[in-house]
């Protein structure tokens, strides 16, 4: 039987080992995890989600109350119009985050940072080409485009000059939104290096309506596979969604995917930015423990525990410190969904907000606990310990299973 490490990503001379660790934001994919992957020969991602906030709390540095200090006087106002970020700061979180993970790689892998389309930060077009811009300045091996189109993206970056030459990719769960980005950048001359396919089955936002049970991975992976072949486009595509072991792995390399894209089980590792208690809900979760609900600002369904504490909590928006979500008019679902709630209960200390949440303070703090849908599954990947508490992995030993293992095999750890 094939293993994993039968394949080879190619990108020209360059062979990897095809498994890519999935972008979580904010901070959940670490650093620290994306290094292992590059050290065992695979790609890892780091996320820009936030980043402003995952430099102070990683570096040291004031981004967060710098911009609290400056926007004081507007946190009662439910106006957020004025609230911006200094590009020149979100410049520098960018690029000190990301030279931290390229001066301490080490290996024949390579790193890539994710970044959404739908962190508008009150400047859409704006904050996306500098943290762009940023992450390539800072050397980063790649940039995996998430969370949106992108139709304008390329051409934001065709100026910079790494531009053909860092690697650039695009997600997408569709033939259709593939094509819109081909097409829309085909006078750039410039293809992406890859394509990730994300299945409906992926953790946090889905790029699916709330019918995303009506699709599979597999289908979709081979309608772009199908796509690309005919219009004789050598692009590798990268399946992501739901591939819990080395056997599913296998099943999309034989099947023409060049790579695949793994998070959920990378969640419960060491490297990951979740803290330890929360790691232990993930593995404590049942199947109807998981749910796709619509309560992200963002507008697309998210999938995450419903214990997750984020869920009907009423905090007040914190746009003056963070904003991320605030689109370019200042606006931001969560803001309306809160005030509607205080009109409703003047008197109330606290209220209960349940058709949106605060994306940025609970993803801040690790209370929304986005996940796959197999993170029941991940109980069964490792050992119970006397005090009822799970071993937590390394990510070095879950990357290795998935390289090596055969079929439907897990190892657990010693």
């Amino acid at each position: 039987m094939k293993r994993v490490d039968d394949f080879r990503l190619t990108f020209g001379k360059k062979e990897i080992v095809p498994i890519v660790i999935g972008g979580m934001g904010v901070d959940i994919s670490t650093v620290e995890l994306a290094l292992e992957a590059a050290r065992l020969g695979g790609i890892g991602h780091i996320s820009d989600a936030m980043v402003n906030e995952v430099s102070d709390r990683r570096y040291d540095t004031r981004f967060g109350k710098d911009k609290l200090k400056l926007y004081r006087h507007n946190v009662d106002n439910s106006d957020k119009t004025m609230v911006r970020f200094d590009l020149g700061a979100l410049a520098e979180a960018t690029r000190r985050h990301v030279e931290a993970a390229m001066l301490a790689k080490r290996g024949d892998g390579l790193i890539f940072v994710n970044c959404m389309e739908k962190l508008t930060m009150n400047a859409p077009r704006e904050t996306l080409q500098v943290r762009m811009a940023a992450a390539l300045d800072a050397g980063i091996d790649g940039i995996t485009l998430s969370a949106g189109l992108h139709l304008g993206s390329f051409g934001m970056l065709a100026g910079h000059p790494r531009f053909r030459d860092a690697k650039l990719g695009i997600i997408v769960s569709s033939v259709r939104a593939l094509q819109l980005f081909l097409r829309k950048n085909a006078k750039l001359d410039r293809l992406p290096d890859y394509v990730v396919v994300e299945g409906p089955l992926a953790g946090g936002h889905l790029g699916f309506g709330m019918d995303w049970g009506n699709y599979d991975l597999a289908t979709i992976t081979a309608e772009v596979l199908n796509y690309l072949a005919a219009e004789q486009l050598a692009i590798p595509v990268i399946a992501a969604g739901g591939i819990f072991t080395g056997g599913d792995a296998v099943s999309y390399l034989q099947s023409g995917s060049a790579a695949v894209q793994v998070a959920t089980r990378f969640t419960v590792a060491k490297e990951c930015g979740l803290p330890a208690k929360v790691k232990q809900e993930y593995f404590k979760a049942s199947e109807e423990d998981i749910v796709v609900n619509t309560i992200s600002p963002t507008g697309y369904p998210m999938r995450m525990l419903r214990s997750s504490p984020a869920i009907g909590a009423g905090i007040r928006p914190n746009c003056e410190a963070y904003g991320y979500l605030l689109d370019g008019s200042g606006g931001c679902s969560y803001i309306t969904a809160y005030n509607e709630q205080v009109a409703l209960h003047p008197k109330a200390k606290v209220v209960s907000v349940r058709d949106k949440t605060c994306l940025c303070t609970h993803m801040r703090n690790f209370n929304l606990w986005t996940c796959g849908q197999a993170t029941y599954r991940l109980k069964d990947t490792s050992r119970k310990l006397e005090d009822g508490r799970y071993q937590l992995l390394s990510a070095e030993h879950i990357f290795k299973d998935y390289q090596f293992s055969v079929g439907q095999e897990i190892a657990l750890p010693d």
